[in-house]
């Protein structure tokens, strides 16, 4: 893109201010600008009509799931399904490590977060351990996906290199850089936060599919023929990957995807919920719950809206694929943004003052056709680490870890 075209291309939408500082910058630093804004696609909904490209929601009615006793029955013969996928190389898995352990006071990539008391035990090698547990037993490696975003990308790939991958097949270890989006000010102006950089902030997880496309993955995962996807998050140690049994479940089920699902502890638990809205497969926010919702029960005395998903997600590869290109419901938060003001000065603001745009791998639920609720034991697979204190915390993860039998 040559400066005449990017001056055309932000005039038409509003957002010639970027190049302010152009005639300032040395010939990299134009070039780096210029390639940001080639990326931009201000066409999309969101520098159109904020509001308008809002997520809006359907009509939700319960989903039922798999029980812990009716999986039980048949756990054996979904076992063999799933270790027969993986063995047959059908099967990879997506690792979430985009974000920083910033709400743990720790100023590094998440997964890079020490959980031992007696010894080092960080937790990506808690869920590498977990991983490894099955593959062992199918004796056949999963191809894992690990996805970066620009801010930790490199610390992520040099711990995990440093680490020996805590033991799993280095040539069986994929990294991926998660897609950025640019913040805007209040009137939908796009902030800079230096002459020649734009504000952009990763796009949340709901784009990990494309950002493997644009990574150049998809063409890995085809070569290589991969049918399901598991998708999970990096802040549950417990979180069981590659799963047999669920696999076998979810291929045995005929559904295009499938979300493991633990029993909510009590009505207000702040957890999503897999459900149907619009007769599809979805995922209800808890805030997005009415009264009615959270307390409504089955005449056996159950919450209806009782399966909270934990983030570990099944999807079908040839089910993913319509998803590409795909508008995404789009989350918008009201946050503190630094940028530069009209004197070129950096500003580190107190109070919310513009908007970042997300996509959430929920809202890929409800691109399915079907999905199978999978319930699992929360004490052995529901470890979340978010906060530094207090509920799914640093001490309540390492109270479960020490249940499950992990030394620490």
């Amino acid at each position: 893109m040559t400066y005449e075209q990017a001056l055309a291309y932000l005039t038409e939408h509003g957002q010639e201010h970027l190049l302010r500082y152009y005639d300032q910058l040395t010939p990299e630093q134009q070039a780096h600008l210029l390639e940001q804004i080639e990326g931009l696609q201000l066409e999309r909904p969101q520098f159109q009509n904020r509001d308008a490209a809002a997520q809006k929601r359907g009509s939700f009615a319960p989903l039922g799931a798999a029980t812990l006793e009716q999986i039980a029955e048949k756990s054996e013969e979904y076992r063999k399904i799933g270790l027969r996928a993986i063995r047959e190389a059908k099967v990879g898995a997506v690792l979430l490590a985009g974000g920083q352990g910033s709400r743990l006071g720790f100023d590094h990539p998440k997964g890079m977060y020490n959980m031992g008391k007696t010894r080092d035990l960080y937790i990506f090698e808690c869920l590498i351990h977990n991983l490894k547990k099955v593959t062992d037993e199918a004796q056949a490696y999963v191809p894992l996906f690990i996805m970066t975003s620009e801010q930790n990308d490199a610390e992520t790939r040099a711990f995990l290199k440093e680490h020996d991958y805590f033991g799993y097949s280095a040539d069986n270890v994929h990294f991926f850089r998660q897609e950025t989006e640019p913040a805007v000010d209040e009137n939908g102006k796009i902030f800079m936060s230096a002459p020649d950089q734009i504000v952009l902030s990763p796009n949340g997880n709901g784009g990990w599919f494309s950002s493997m496309q644009r990574a150049g993955l998809l063409e890995l995962v085809n070569e290589i023929g991969i049918e399901w996807l598991n998708v999970f998050a990096v802040d549950n140690v417990l979180q069981q990957i590659a799963d047999p049994v669920f696999l076998g479940a979810t291929i045995a089920s005929g559904c295009a995807s499938g979300g493991k699902v633990v029993s909510k502890a009590a009505p207000d638990e702040r957890v999503g919920v897999l459900c149907l809205e619009d007769d599809k497969p979805s995922i209800v926010e808890y805030y997005e719950m009415t009264e009615e919702m959270r307390t409504r029960r089955n005449p056996d005395g159950t919450l209806a809206y009782r399966f909270g998903v934990i983030l570990n997600y099944l999807f079908r590869v040839d089910a993913l694929m319509h998803t590409l290109g795909s508008d995404f419901p789009l989350h918008i938060a009201h946050k503190k943004i630094a940028h530069l003001n009209e004197q070129g000065e950096l500003v580190k603001p107190d109070t919310p003052n513009g908007y970042k745009f997300e996509t959430l791998v929920l809202d890929m639920m409800h691109m399915q056709d079907s999905c199978l609720a999978f319930e699992v034991d929360r004490t052995k697979e529901f470890a979340p680490v978010k906060n530094a204190e207090g509920v799914d915390s640093v001490a309540t993860a390492q109270a479960l870890l020490e249940q499950n039998g992990v030394v620490l």
